[in-house]
């Protein structure tokens, strides 16, 4: 159920106003009525990740070049400000693996006030482009870009973790891949066992408790274990005391930058691309969070927040912010109700930093280093790596400028020569696609809160179940739609018994796409699940026969009731 638009006395959705459209997420849940039960589904879902998030936000912030404790500074007042102002009901901020390539890089040419400089104006950016109603275009970016620099940065984040993997005694690590990795095989005799005893320990628990308990918070058992192990059996381990001194127990005091003319020019490149990444980031992780369950973000309002969150973050001590899609969707998963668990995810994590700070200093680095690195092969998106290489040679060719560039030059150049490559290409396809006129448009203008009469309050019982996954795609389904649930599947957990794709606001499928979905299908049938596409248009469906989408790989029905009816009737 997506969130209402105002109607005027014809029917038709009127123009919302400036106040509709940048009106929290946190206001309208409050409207539907907000009681006692939802209270408590919420504060179980902030919780849990709340566990999740912090040894995530102490190992994104070291391999930062930071000191722990500004990750989960960034957890509290971003993670905070971002679920208070944002347009989107699920959304948890923080600390993301996707900046710990660009912030180590801010870091290490201009230092930590540089760091803050270049996000504080990067949240300036941010407010910009949300206040003047610019978000949407965010969405344009190709998915073979975002496909290429996430995989990329997953890339050079496994490499900087080999260091606190092996223990090696390299007191100087170069910030540029080929001389890192050259520079790790000249140190690698230097490699300690009790180091990588305690890395591989850490990576047994994380990938066993995923197998056998995928429910529990497995990255929070690893580093508690390793820590005990460290302190008993390898007291000679590094670990966050020995190398950080710990962290404070209380926030620190709000600082502002200093205002420097030639700092800014210096730092204004760095900023831009903080903006441009965080915005991704953030509106990605939206989009997962209605994917899951059927309600509808409204970018400019979540950009505005967003930027806020980063100024802010960075004032009290912290580091870029943006929407973080693993803890989103594991917010959604947790039962929350609405962007008060987002609240109370940053009240725990507050509380575990004023109670059981002294705790974190016997925490190993090689534990957080074996974290980062299930992080990054997370990170990696392995299989739409290989889905859009085979797609196309032009998706082949933006994929593989992102990736190469983002790994072996820079982020910002990867990410431009992509899009600039993405956009010719775009051209080019529409130019040929002349079926697209008078379809829908690809992105969807923001919409305002109905009146209270027409909101319906959400109930987190479909996004809850594990056996059934819900996805609306509103719009023209193209090629990196597929790509795009893919990616979500991969990143919320186990495969669930049946995966339905609800096609009813679907105007038009082109044949990459259809031909990427019926793959999909095979892949879901292999995996013991069923596809089910609901809702769909006479053209649509045709479309979607000719790719080979037939029985048994999908089923095809007409709502998204009959999909939960057909799969509950195949397991009794």
């Amino acid at each position: 159920m997506t969130d209402s638009p105002t109607q005027n006395a014809a029917g038709k959705a009127a123009t919302p106003t400036f106040a509709e459209l940048f009106t929290p997420k946190l206001v309208t849940v409050m409207r539907e009525g907000y009681g006692l039960s939802a209270l408590r589904d919420d504060a179980v879902a902030g919780l849990t990740v709340a566990i999740v998030a912090i040894p995530l936000c102490m190992a994104i912030a070291i391999a930062s070049g930071l000191p722990p404790d500004r990750g989960l500074f960034t957890a509290i007042i971003g993670g905070f400000l971002i679920s208070a102002f944002g347009g989107s009901r699920f959304q948890i901020g923080g600390p993301a693996g996707a900046f710990i390539v660009l912030v180590a890089s801010v870091v290490e040419r201009h230092g930590y006030e540089g760091l803050v400089l270049a996000t504080a104006i990067a949240g300036a950016l941010m407010l910009a482009v949300g206040f003047l109603r610019l978000g949407t275009y965010i969405k344009y970016i190709p998915y073979p870009v975002t496909v290429g620099f996430t995989s990329g940065i997953a890339v050079i984040i496994f490499a900087s973790q080999i260091k606190e993997i092996l223990g090696l005694d390299l007191p100087s690590e170069p910030a540029a891949l080929v001389p890192k990795i050259e520079a790790i095989a000249g140190a690698i005799s230097t490699a300690d066992w009790r180091t990588m005893a305690i890395s591989l320990l850490a990576l047994v628990i994380i990938i066993g408790l995923r197998r056998v308990r995928p429910n529990w918070p497995g990255f929070l058992i690893a580093v508690g274990t390793c820590s005990v192990v460290a302190v008993f059996l390898t007291p000679d381990v590094a670990t966050i005391g020995s190398r950080f001194g710990g962290i404070p127990d209380r926030l620190p005091a709000p600082s502002v930058p200093h205002l420097d003319f030639e700092k800014i020019r210096s730092v204004f490149p760095d900023a831009v691309a903080i903006a441009i990444l965080g915005s991704i980031e953030s509106l990605l992780s939206a989009l997962v969070a209605d994917g899951m369950t059927g309600r509808r973000h409204r970018s400019n309002c979540e950009l505005v927040a967003q930027g806020g969150a980063n100024i802010a973050a960075v004032i009290f001590g912290g580091m870029p912010v943006t929407g973080t899609i693993a803890r989103t969707a594991t917010n959604v998963r947790a039962g929350a109700r609405g962007p008060v668990s987002g609240l109370l995810h940053a009240v725990y994590v507050l509380a575990f930093v004023m109670v059981a700070a002294p705790l974190a200093s016997y925490v190993p680095l090689a534990a957080l280093g074996a974290v980062l690195a299930i992080v990054s092969w997370n990170m990696a998106e392995r299989e739409e790596f290989v889905s859009l290489i085979r797609s196309s040679p032009g998706d082949a060719l933006v994929l593989l400028a992102t990736f190469l560039l983002t790994v072996f030059e820079d982020l910002t150049l990867g990410i431009s020569v992509g899009v600039t490559l993405g956009a010719f290409l775009f051209l080019h396809r529409m130019a040929e696609a002349t079926e697209i006129e008078g379809g829908a448009p690809l992105v969807a203008k923001d919409e305002a809160d109905g009146p209270a009469a027409t909101r319906i309050p959400y109930a987190g019982s479909t996004a809850q179940d594990p056996d059934i996954v819900i996805y609306k795609i509103n719009g023209a389904f193209f090629f990196g739609a597929t790509a795009n649930v893919i990616s979500t599947l991969e990143r919320i957990g186990k495969m669930p018994r049946a995966f339905v794709l609800d096609f009813d606001s679907v105007p038009l499928v082109d044949a990459t796409a259809a031909k990427s979905l019926e793959a999909f299908a095979r892949r879901l049938q292999a995996l013991g699940s069923t596809l089910y596409i609901a809702g769909a248009r006479v053209a649509v469906r045709r479309a979607l026969l000719r790719a080979g989408l037939r029985e048994p790989h999908v089923h095809f029905v007409e709502s998204v009731q009959q999909a939960r009816t057909a799969s509950a009737m195949a397991t009794t």
